[in-house]
């Protein structure tokens, strides 16, 4: 009898844990899962269809450049509503089988100082909300163009609480307002653009109270990352003074790498191994930096340096096998190329002019790159040459954020349109 019980508690134990775990290629936040715009599925194309390839489902969104998070069957952007007569930032719930909105969801007053309608010839305008929502399928957690983090119920969108980092943490505005997203990791939530000895900022994400705060650095438009270096977990905030690091858990800082900062700086860091590159507009340029540790302590050695060149506008490049992929541009709409760069010496291997301030995004060794006018193109991460699998126009409007993967589907939003394309089937067989 024991041994009865016994199996059929593991049976539910089972189950419970493949339900959970059905989740688990959720795309919850800013650079997908694993912090660094990659996807841990498998994406095997046979054959390139024959056939024009169709969204699943496609449907409006009004304004801005705010990517997608997915989890739990939702998908979550910040969009514009006119709320009589004055623009809000909105957060949105879309059901993932049909595209249709669950919920809405007021933030705050939307209010810009430009910088978002420029764009190519024929492909201008859509200013609007720059942040992305992030979500562990339960609450979605948004920090909005005025410094108000939020979380909300996944569900229902219902407010669970708010913290308004002005008030609190004597949060300073930049220019064009916040783009950076808010980034998971467990328990908490890291954000940057607190004030004097709090700028950077570890909070608990059930609550909204502040695990801990540190460092007096202003702010920019760029998202942290999460990452392991030395088998110490950190998170790399991009400041003004340049890069640095701190320990998740208490907020101490390991080490710090300078950089410059002229106007704004918009892309995150990425990390491969002990290696953490960053990249900048407006003629400051990209570097990597080498993070060594010894006798308990770390210290970051500059690798390479590239004044004015290498510039990731906002678009963040992704890192596969010593060598990134991305837009490496500035200000060229329409036109901008994708680039292939050594991390190890910023030597540029390979490009293909043609995608703008797009994105890209990685999955099982394929690039999944946007073009700023919405067109998306497939090609295999090789350092070699640009070795194209394949392309085709997605969406309309102006495409200044990067796609979502989960689940085999593919996500892609516009100041226009946001639409899901079942990429499972479409190449897993001939068409």
């Amino acid at each position: 009898m024991g041994n009865k019980t016994l199996k059929i508690t593991l049976l539910i134990v089972s189950i419970i844990n493949v339900s959970v775990g059905s989740h688990a290629d959720d795309w919850t936040q800013y650079r997908g899962p694993n912090f660094d715009g990659s996807s841990s599925e498998k994406l095997k194309i046979n054959d390139w269809p024959q056939t024009k390839i169709k969204p699943t489902w496609k449907k409006p969104t009004r304004l801005g450049f705010s990517s997608l998070s997915v989890a739990n069957s939702r998908v979550f952007t910040i969009v514009m509503e006119n709320i009589e007569e004055v623009e809000r930032e909105a957060c949105i719930a879309i059901n993932y089988k049909t595209g249709e909105k669950i919920w809405s969801k007021i933030l705050n007053i939307a209010k810009y100082d430009g910088g978002g309608n420029s764009g190519a010839k024929n492909n201008k305008g859509g200013d609007g909300p720059r942040t992305t929502p992030s979500s562990d399928g339960e609450r979605v957690f948004i920090l909005d163009g005025r410094m108000v983090l939020h979380c909300l119920g996944a569900e229902n969108g219902d407010k669970i609480w708010s913290v308004n980092l002005v008030k609190k943490h004597d949060a300073k505005a930049i220019r064009w307002q916040n783009a950076a997203a808010p980034i998971i990791d467990g328990d908490l939530i890291f954000v940057c653009g607190g004030g004097e000895k709090q700028s950077l900022l570890g909070i608990n994400k059930f609550t909204g109270e502040t695990k801990w705060k540190s460092e007096s650095d202003s702010m920019t438009h760029a998202s942290p990352i999460v990452t392991e270096i030395h088998g110490e977990r950190q998170v790399i905030f991009f400041t003004q003074k340049g890069l640095v690091s701190c320990n998740v858990k208490n907020g101490k800082v390991l080490w710090r790498a300078s950089h410059p900062f002229k106007i704004s700086t918009a892309a995150s860091p990425i990390v491969e191994g002990n290696i953490v590159y960053c990249s900048a507009g407006y003629g400051v340029g990209a570097a990597a930096f080498e993070i060594d540790y010894k006798s308990g302590s770390y210290t970051a050695r500059q690798l390479w340096r590239k004044r004015n060149k290498l510039m990731n506008h906002w678009s963040t490049p992704v890192c596969i096998d010593g060598h990134l992929y991305g837009m490496f541009q500035f200000k060229e709409y329409g036109d901008g190329p994708l680039k292939c760069v050594d991390l190890k010496n910023g030597e540029i291997k390979w490009a293909k002019a043609g995608f703008g301030p797009g994105g890209v995004i990685l999955v099982d060794g394929k690039l999944i790159a946007t073009s700023d006018s919405g067109e998306v193109v497939i090609a295999d991460a090789s350092s070699d040459k640009y070795s194209e699998l394949g392309r085709f126009k997605a969406i309309e409007g102006k495409c200044w954020t990067h796609g979502a993967f989960s689940n085999g589907q593919f996500y892609i939003r516009s100041t226009k349109e946001i639409a899901r394309f079942n990429f499972k089937s479409f190449f897993s067989s001939k068409k």
